[in-house]
């Protein structure tokens, strides 16, 4: 049986642009840990079996479905958590609230643990079985964490993560659940980030940080592809996504970028590329052409606070190249956009998700994007990942007594009566 990682030519690096073996490390030899890879496939051998009718007869939902665009071998073993397949839900009441012609979300939300992190962490685990690395590792705010802890328990792997001091607690909690070594940081993410680098180096674990490990992307890429299927092979004009480390918003451009070579979609959409205003270093960037500079994040979206993103040319790169664009966000706006997208549409997005809503809106507002123009927003999120941001998003709810007095008064408060 052909296996599928023979498709994959080898590793380009971002920066020197070397190309590299697959047996090479995690970032370019020559130009060390800034020194990004990215995975190059043989597209012209994958465009002969990866065809329209060929995927619309496929069973599989999940994301495994585009295993020939995936850097593993056909007879690997995957995690039993499904991954990917997430519903693309149409929002008109939400569409209107935003100024746009038509508005899809993608709600990642409903991955195996919640999140977008899901696509990564199940092709870390599978590299990290093909490479007999019992133990894999991963410094995050959160989410890349959760995900990485429950896909190694799918897989009979251990995990081992490092979290900085602001982790929400039910992110926390998750990774407990999913029997994680779990090490709180006292210090920012960046300090996590170091000490699990230095971790992993020392003892031989399967590195997951998706800011030096090429593979990870590749999973990433699948939420793109998933949405160029489920829009009948017709994107819309933007595709709006939260920024933080940069891998996301770069694997997503991959996807598409991938689908129209592969000649399975007529064009590729804009990339809106959304960071919260307080941990902006990608925005920075782009704007003015200049290398990354790093920053001391300050905003309650933790899984897009990164004051140091590693993949922030990749993100640069595939804004430009989609001919798309940045823009920032207030934690007010994204908050806000929060309660708006839970009452317009029934998905509940947490802070970093709700923020690639907040940056479309605020793109309509600017006259960015245009109110003709169809979008979809990368929910990356689920809410009840960070209940307190929820919370305050929210509101309180109304303490009235057994016998109901005030209640009349409270309908009438909220129009649910005359």
């Amino acid at each position: 049986m052909l296996r599928c990682y023979v498709f994959v030519q080898g590793l380009k690096c971002l920066f020197c642009e070397t190309v590299y073996p697959v047996r090479v490390g995690y970032t370019c030899p020559r130009c060390g840990i800034v020194g990004i890879l990215d995975v190059q496939y043989d597209y012209a051998r994958i465009g002969r079996i990866l065809t329209r009718r060929r995927l619309a007869a496929r069973s599989d939902q999940s994301h495994w479905r585009y295993r020939e665009l995936l850097p593993i071998g056909s007879n690997a073993a995957l995690p039993a958590l499904s991954v990917g397949g997430t519903p693309l839900t149409s929002t008109p009441a939400l569409a209107r609230h935003v100024g746009l012609a038509k508005l899809f979300l993608k709600d990642d939300g409903r991955n195996a643990t919640g999140s977008l992190k899901d696509r990564a962490s199940s092709v870390g685990v599978v590299k990290a079985r093909e490479k007999r690395r019992p133990i894999i590792a991963c410094a995050s705010t959160g989410n890349a964490a959760s995900s990485c802890a429950g896909m190694a328990a799918s897989m009979g792997l251990k995990s081992v993560i490092f979290v900085p001091e602001r982790a929400p607690e039910p992110k926390v909690t998750q990774l407990l659940i999913f029997g994680a070594t779990v090490l709180r940081v006292r210090g920012s993410y960046e300090d996590a980030f170091q000490l699990c680098q230095r971790s992993c180096g020392k003892w031989g674990w399967y590195n997951r940080n998706s800011g030096i490990n090429p593979y990870l992307v590749e999973g990433k890429k699948t939420a793109g592809l998933e949405i160029g299927e489920q829009l009948a092979w017709e994107p819309t004009d933007w595709v709006a996504v939260s920024v933080g480390d940069g891998c996301t918003v770069a694997g997503v451009w991959k996807g598409f970028r991938e689908l129209k070579a592969l000649g399975l979609i007529p064009r590729t959409p804009r990339i809106l590329g959304v960071q919260a205003e307080g941990a902006a270093p990608v925005t920075a960037a782009f704007l003015s052409g200049e290398p990354m500079r790093p920053i001391e994040p300050a905003t309650l979206a933790d899984s897009i606070a990164v004051g140091v993103p590693r993949n922030w040319k990749r993100a640069v790169l595939a804004v430009r190249e989609s001919g798309g664009a940045m823009i920032n966000v207030s934690d007010g706006e994204i908050l806000e956009a929060m309660r708006y997208t839970g009452r317009l549409s029934g998905i509940f997005a947490e802070p970093a998700a709700a923020t690639a809503v907040a940056g479309l809106q605020r793109a309509v507002a600017e006259g960015c994007v245009g109110r003709r123009a169809s979008a979809v927003a990368l929910i990356t999120g689920n809410g009840l990942k960070d209940v307190q941001s929820a919370r305050a998003a929210a509101g309180q709810p109304y303490d009235i007594a057994p016998d109901g007095a005030a209640l009349e008064e409270i309908l009438r408060e909220r129009k649910l009566i005359e």
